[in-house]
C-alpha cells in the first residue's frame, strides 16, 4: 500500500499536553507512590516522557499485549511479556498510547483488579471513541482524536513510524 502521512498533532502540541497530564497526575496522586505500567512497544515515548515531568515517587514496569494485524484490531489478546512486580495494594496507572477499541485495555484493567491493585486508572495520549467496542474509558486523556489511522510518537505501522516526533494520520494514495 501506498501512502502519505499527513500531520494530526504537532510535536509542540504533544509536549505541551504531556506536561499538562504531568500536572494533574501529581496533584491526584499528591503523596502517594503511582506503579506505572506501560503497554509495550506504544507507549513507550509517551511514558518516558510523562514521567519525567512527575515529581512523585514512581516505581515503573511493562506489558506487552497485541490485538493488532496491520491497522485492523485481530480481537484476540495476546500477553507477550506480563509484568514482574507485584500490583497488590498498589496504585497503579496504566499508560497506553491509543484506546481504540478498547478490547486490549479492558483485558489489562480487568487483569490487574483480579490481582488486587488497591486503585486502576488509565492514562492515554490519544483515545479514539468513536471505535469502542468495550465497555472502558481514560481517566487521563491527552487528546481525543477522529477515527484515522494515526501513527508516531510511539504509535505504529506494522512496527514502521514510532520515531516521528509528531502523531500523523496514514494518508492511502
Amino acid at each position: 500500500m501506498e501512502y502519505t502521512i499527513k500531520t494530526l498533532l504537532t510535536r509542540k502540541e504533544v509536549e505541551k499536553r504531556i506536561k499538562e497530564l504531568a500536572k494533574e497526575l501529581e496533584k491526584d496522586y499528591q503523596g502517594r507512590e503511582i506503579l506505572v505500567i506501560g503497554l509495550l512497544k506504544g507507549s513507550v515515548m509517551f511514558m518516558t516522557d510523562l514521567i519525567k515531568e512527575i515529581n512523585l515517587p514512581i516505581v515503573i514496569d511493562f506489558m506487552s499485549v497485541s490485538s493488532y494485524s496491520g491497522t485492523t484490531s485481530t480481537g484476540v489478546i495476546n500477553v507477550l511479556k506480563d509484568i514482574d512486580v507485584d500490583v497488590k495494594d498498589k496504585e497503579v496507572l496504566i499508560i497506553e498510547d491509543i484506546i481504540d477499541t478498547g478490547l486490549t485495555l479492558s483485558y489489562v484493567k480487568k487483569m490487574l483488579q483480579k490481582r488486587g491493585a488497591k486503585s486502576l486508572k488509565i492514562c492515554t495520549l490519544l483515545d479514539k471513541p468513536s471505535r469502542r467496542t468495550a465497555e472502558i474509558k481514560g481517566d487521563y486523556i491527552g487528546f481525543k482524536i477522529p477515527d484515522e489511522f494515526v501513527v508516531g510518537y510511539g504509535l505504529d505501522y506494522d512496527q514502521y513510524h514510532r520515531n516521528l516526533p509528531y502523531i500523523g494520520i496514514i494518508v492511502k494514495k
